[in-house]
């Protein structure tokens, strides 16, 4: 289970093989022709402070027909809670905010799973990789999205030290660099589309 000491090989040690990137105007553009997006904050949020033009960007989409919700992973951040308040500054409705066991089953039907800063709370690894130091821990599942995009500074591994098989699926793209910038890029973007 999590937390025990992985035996064989695990998905750290496999080659992956590539991944794919995309930029600012690439996503604006995904996310426009969406019609359900569900934003994973992680940490990383919290670090780069992008909470206010995160919660911009959701508002921009909800406010153009396409529905957009939040999916709070229970131990996101580096303190249980840390998610929920920094979204509730940045003036995000509480009902669109919803805890990973309300929204992973809606994950299936929705267009783009946009990950901000999170990495083992969205780690596949966990589900599908029994030798994993994370296997069997609870994650939001993105890689079930049509497409699921990560934002984060690099492509390393989190905090766990597990790498994760989501940055290498067919269906995710990276968009590497600070959160803040990113999210700033986003929201401007998108205001011109």
């Amino acid at each position: 289970g999590y937390g025990s000491v992985a035996k064989g090989p695990s998905a750290m040690s496999m080659d992956h093989g590539e991944h794919t990137e995309i930029d600012v105007d690439e996503t604006a553009k995904l996310l426009k022709e969406a019609t359900s997006v569900i934003i994973v904050p992680g940490y990383g949020l919290a670090v780069a402070k992008a909470q206010y033009a995160v919660a911009e960007i959701a508002k921009m989409l909800n406010d153009s027909g396409i529905k957009t919700r939040f999916a709070i992973h229970p131990v996101a951040g580096r303190m249980p809670g840390q998610l929920n308040v920094l979204l509730a500054e940045a003036g995000v409705p509480y009902d669109i905010v919803f805890e990973m066991d309300e929204i992973n089953d809606e994950l299936p039907s929705t267009d783009i799973a946009l990950v901000i800063g999170a990495n083992d709370t969205v780690n596949s690894a966990a589900v599908e990789d029994p030798n994993s130091i994370i296997a069997g821990m609870p994650v939001i599942q993105v890689w079930k999205a049509k497409q699921s995009i990560v934002m984060k500074r690099t492509m390393g591994s989190g905090y766990a030290g597990a790498q994760n098989p989501v940055f290498f699926k067919h269906n995710n793209a990276m968009l590497l660099g600070d959160a803040k910038k990113m999210c700033d890029g986003l929201r401007s973007k998108l205001s011109e589309l």
